[in-house]
C-alpha cells in the first residue's frame, strides 16, 4: 500500500492520543471532588449534544440501521468502562492505572485484529511490543507493590476492549453520528446508575465545567478512532490510540507534580520509537 494512505490512520489516531489523554486527565482530577458516576453521565451528556450538533451543522449522513447499532453497543461498554476508569483515576495516581487499562484496552482488540486480518509486518509488531513495553513501564511502580485503583483500571480496561470491538463493527458510516450514537448508550446507562443509586453529588458549576470538557474532548477522539479504524487495521489503530496515557502523565507531572520515575522516561521513550514503526 502507498505511504501515504497508511499515514492517515496514523495521524487521526495520534490525534485521539492528545484527545483522549487531556480528557482522562480532566476526568480523573474532577472525579477527586465529587462521585464518578454523575460527573460521566455530565461528561457524556455534553459530548452528545456537542457532536449531534457539529453533524447537523455540517450535514453529515445519518449512518445505517448496522452502524447505529453497533455505535450503540459500543457506548454501552465505553460509557460503563469510562466511569469506572474515572474512579480507578481518583483512587490511584493517575500515572499509574492509566497506563494499565490502556494496555488490556489495547491487547484484546489488537490479538482479534491479528487472527482476523492476519499478521501486520514486521515493522509494526516492532512497534507493536516497543508501545506496550513502553505504557507497562509508565505504569511500573518503583517498588513493586500493586497501585490503589489498578482492579479498577483491569475493569475499565475490558469495557475499552468491548468498545473497540464493536466500532470496528460499526462500519463506513459517518464517524459523527456514530459517536453520537455511542453517547446516546453511554449518556442513558450512567444517567440510570445515578437513578438507581441515588447518588446525587453535588456537583458546583467549576467541576460541571471539567465534565463538560471532558466530554467534549473524549467524544472528539472517539471520532478520530472512528475515522482511523475506517481508513486503516484496527490493531493499528487501537495500539496507536492506547498510548494517550503518555499524555495523562505527562499532564499529572507538570500539573499535579507527581513524580515521574526513571522507569517512565523508558517507557514514554520506548512509547516515542513505536510510533514510526506502527505508522511505517
Amino acid at each position: 500500500m502507498p505511504p501515504l494512505p497508511q499515514i492517515v490512520p496514523a495521524a487521526f489516531s495520534l490525534a485521539a492520543v492528545f484527545a483522549w489523554g487531556t480528557s482522562d486527565f480532566l476526568g480523573g482530577y474532577a472525579s477527586r471532588r465529587v462521585s464518578a458516576f454523575p460527573l460521566t453521565t455530565i461528561a457524556h451528556g455534553s459530548g452528545l449534544v456537542f457532536m449531534t450538533a457539529i453533524a447537523l451543522l455540517t450535514r453529515s449522513p445519518f449512518p445505517s440501521a448496522h452502524a447505529m447499532k453497533w455505535g450503540f453497543v459500543a457506548g454501552l461498554a465505553g460509557g460503563a468502562a469510562l466511569a469506572i476508569f474515572y474512579r480507578a483515576l481518583a483512587a490511584g495516581k493517575m500515572g499509574l492505572t492509566a497506563p494499565v487499562a490502556a494496555v488490556l484496552g489495547a491487547g484484546i482488540p489488537t490479538t482479534f485484529a491479528i487472527i482476523t486480518e492476519g499478521l501486520p509486518g514486521n515493522a509494526r509488531l516492532a512497534g507493536f511490543l516497543l508501545a506496550a513495553m513502553g505504557i507497562w513501564l509508565i505504569s511500573r511502580t518503583q517498588d513493586g507493590t500493586r497501585p490503589e485503583g489498578i482492579g479498577l483500571a483491569m475493569l475499565s480496561g475490558l469495557g475499552f476492549a468491548g468498545f473497540f470491538l464493536c466500532i470496528k463493527q460499526a462500519g463506513d458510516g459517518s464517524a459523527l453520528w456514530i459517536a453520537a450514537c455511542s453517547r446516546v448508550a453511554s449518556f442513558i446507562l450512567t444517567g440510570l446508575i445515578v437513578l438507581k443509586t441515588r447518588d446525587f453529588s453535588r456537583i458546583d458549576l467549576r467541576t460541571a465545567r471539567i465534565g463538560a470538557l471532558a466530554g467534549f474532548l473524549d467524544i472528539s477522539g472517539s471520532v478520530l478512532f472512528v475515522r482511523a479504524c475506517q481508513l486503516g487495521r484496527l490493531d493499528t489503530a487501537v495500539v496507536l490510540t492506547s498510548l494517550y496515557p503518555v499524555v495523562t502523565v505527562m499532564l499529572a507531572r507538570v500539573l499535579l507534580k507527581e513524580r515521574l520515575t526513571p522507569w517512565k522516561m523508558v517507557g514514554m521513550f520506548a512509547a516515542l520509537i513505536a510510533v514510526p514503526l506502527i505508522a511505517a
